[in-house]
Order: C-alpha cells, then structure tokens, then sequence
C-alpha cells in the first residue's frame, strides 16, 4: 500500500494479522478502533499508510513483516479465539508464545497435526485458496473395508449432500483386518472433508493428521511444539520479500 493510496480500514486491519476481515469489521462497529486518535464506526472508512490506526489500544504496524510458524496441533482443541461452549483453543494453547497470529485454515477438534500460523491475512488467505492449488497431505486411520473401488470412486471426485469433493488422492498404507492407515492427499481442504468422504463410504476415521500444507511439513515437530519457518524459506515459496531481508 503506497502512502496516498486508500484501503478499507477492516482489510488494513486483517492484513495485519489482527483479526479477519468480518470481525475486524465487527470491532470498528463496536468502537474499539481509532484512527489518528479517533474513534471510527463505519467499516467503510479508507485509510492510507500516513495514518496511526489502534485496535483496542494498541497501534498496529501497516506493513509488518510476514512471519510463518509451523504447529503441531494436538487432538482436543479448536481452531478458533473463542469457544462458545468454552472448550481449550489452539490460541489458548500458544497464548503468550507467539505475537497476534490467525490459522492458515483449521484442524477440527478430533484431528492433529499440522497448522500453519500467520501473522498476515492476506498470506493466510493466500495459502488458503483452493486456487493457490497447494495439496493438504493427511494420514488417516479408518474402520471399515477400503476397496479399490472406493478408492476409484474418491479419485475421480464426488457429490455428497449436494456438496461436490474433489478428486483426492487415496494410498492403502497399511491394513489390519478391519484397521486401515491411508495416505490421503486434497486440494481444497472443505470442512471435514475427509471424515465426510470417508462416512458417506461406510468408513469411520478414527485418527486423522495433517502431515503436510503445500511446501511445508509437519517433519518431527512434536506435540504443541511451534518452529517459525525461516524468511528465506517464506521468499523461495511464497515471493515474499520482508524488510531489512538479505
């Protein structure tokens, strides 16, 4: 963003990390926005880099730095700030180990794995997009008979519920009487996608980990564990060229 040009004042806010779009509008509504010392309610304002805007007291930066961090989500914690029934976070859990981040996408309750963290929004929302084409890389354990059939079938996309799924990649890794580990591979990563694929086939997935986001790897980060993925890293994947970098 030059100096002089303008940008809604919610999509300024998510690009900093803050909040998303829609509850950075949802703060502006509630007062709890300033720019140059006053109070804004219309999320419809423009501001431009030569303004000082507070969210909640605090001034944010209009062009930080874009960090990355790898997490190893543990099972039994939602990806989400709040909870309104109250149940652990992922932000509870990495409360005062990171600055203000959001999700690059989520993990439901019951799956692990890898998470990707940001500190921008507009590179979350990149990662995110189905047109980005990055693949989500799972391992899934399911009860059930997996046949090369159904294997088939997901490989060549699906309609469930009216809802369309993709063609995914399925690999039998491993088979135990009725105890299966597969190696799923998607692109568009719709809400627990896999778990619906799986039960329209008559299958229940009893452990699910995300092993891999586009480029980068879940490797042997344990349990909670977060690593910050490298600028270098971020440039080589992304084109992203941060301040002060060599």
């Amino acid at each position: 963003m030059d100096n002089e040009k303008k940008e809604r004042l919610a999509k300024v806010i998510a690009r900093a990390g803050i909040a998303s779009r829609r509850d950075a509008e949802k703060l502006i509504l509630t007062n709890k926005v300033k720019v140059n010392g006053n109070i804004v309610s219309s999320p419809a304002t423009n501001v431009s880099k030569l303004d000082k805007i507070e969210v909640e007291g605090k001034q944010i930066s209009l062009n930080p730095n874009v960090r990355i961090w790898r997490y190893h989500k543990p099972m039994g914690l939602i990806t989400s700030h709040k909870d309104p029934q109250g149940r652990p976070t992922v932000f509870d859990d990495i409360k005062n180990k990171l600055p203000r981040v959001i999700s690059v996408g989520r993990l439901d309750l019951n799956s692990e794995g890898l998470l990707l963290l940001t500190n921008d929004g507009d590179t979350a929302r990149f990662m995110e997009n189905p047109k980005t084409a990055w693949k989500r890389k799972y391992r899934v354990r399911v009860h059930g008979n997996v046949t090369e059939d159904i294997i088939e079938k997901i490989s060549k996309g699906i309609m469930i519920k009216n809802v369309y799924y993709a063609p995914a990649e399925v690999i039998l890794e491993k088979k135990q009487r009725t105890n299966n580990w597969l190696l799923v591979t998607i692109k568009e990563g719709k809400n627990r996608e896999i778990r619906k694929i799986m039960e329209f086939f008559g299958l229940k997935v009893t452990r699910l980990i995300r092993i891999a986001y586009g480029p980068f790897q879940l490797g042997n980060l344990q349990k909670g564990e977060i690593k910050e993925i490298p600028s270098k890293v971020i440039r080589e994947q992304l084109g992203i060229e941060n301040k002060g970098e060599k």
